[in-house]
């Protein structure tokens, strides 16, 4: 890519200035910069990896270059905020595929890397890892964009980006609860199945869920509800009173998208969506 320039040169005399013609210069540039995600899609608290690479077509090594990582930063109406942190320790940088002893991060926020060198004809890679923080949007059809940019070493400033989408699909977890402890002998014992959704998207049928469990000791005289309602066997769920296995039939079970609430500090929330199954029985 070429960079023009313009100069225009002045003649004085008699207390008269005059102006030249303007005359377009052209510096072609001999270093080309890209970056890319190794993910293609973020969630919140997990991580991204960026690979950067500076290429040099010129005949000379570029010296004393600086890389500075705007994390993602972007402004609105409330205020500037940066929803991706770097990963202390993780940068490595390699030279035609050869490892190099770690550049300087001279700061952080946003990620500066100083004393970069890239050889004539040759190419310098960076790889860094990123933790996705709570100024990152959660909700579908969010992106983070974020921006690199090489200076220094007598070239024009260059830059690259990479953009991530926020991950679209429900993220599970169960929590399983006992009552009562104790229970006596020939007594009934409930356990509840707590299903949560931290994720923008519902569990629905079509994910086909289910839940299995072995009751040891067996359970008998069942009693199965779903988020209230009661559960008949073989339609909700079976149930092998000798083993003690039991099971959801998969596409019973949907669980809601979590919420999510973006607070004055511009960081996010979210309450999770959940359902709940229940098993009540005789010991």
């Amino acid at each position: 890519m070429a960079q023009q320039f313009t100069n225009q040169a002045q003649l004085s005399y008699r207390n008269t200035v005059i102006a030249s013609n303007v005359v377009v210069g052209e510096i072609t540039e001999v270093l080309s910069v890209t970056k890319t995600a190794v993910q293609e899609q973020y969630t919140v608290g997990g991580h991204v990896t960026y690979v950067v690479n500076l290429l040099n077509s010129g005949t000379s090594t570029l010296t004393n270059l600086t890389l500075t990582d705007d994390l993602g930063s972007f402004t609105d109406e409330t205020g500037t905020y940066v929803p991706l942190t770097y990963a202390d320790g993780t940068l490595l940088v390699f030279i035609n595929g050869v490892a190099q002893p770690a550049p300087t991060v001279a700061e952080t926020d946003p990620l500066t890397v100083t004393g970069l060198t890239v050889p004539a004809g040759g190419e310098t890679t960076l790889v860094y890892e990123t933790g996705v923080n709570g100024y990152a949007s959660p909700t579908a059809g969010s992106e983070i964009t974020n921006t690199a940019t090489l200076s220094g070493g007598g070239i024009y400033p260059t830059s690259a980006s990479a953009t991530v989408g926020a991950a679209s699909g429900p993220i599970l977890s169960i929590e399983k609860t006992v009552s009562p402890i104790p229970v006596v002998e020939n007594g009934r014992i409930t356990y509840t199945f707590l299903i949560s959704n931290t994720g923008n998207a519902e569990a629905t049928a079509a994910d086909l869920l289910s839940v299995t469990d072995t009751f040891d000791p067996t359970l008998s005289d069942l009693t199965v509800s779903y988020n209230g309602t009661v559960w008949s066997a073989d339609t909700n769920y079976t149930y092998d009173s000798t083993t003690g296995l039991f099971a959801t039939i998969p596409g019973q079970i949907t669980v809601p998208a979590a919420s999510f609430t973006r607070e004055a500090d511009g960081s996010w929330t979210a309450v999770p969506g959940s359902s709940t199954v229940t098993v009540s029985g005789t010991i």
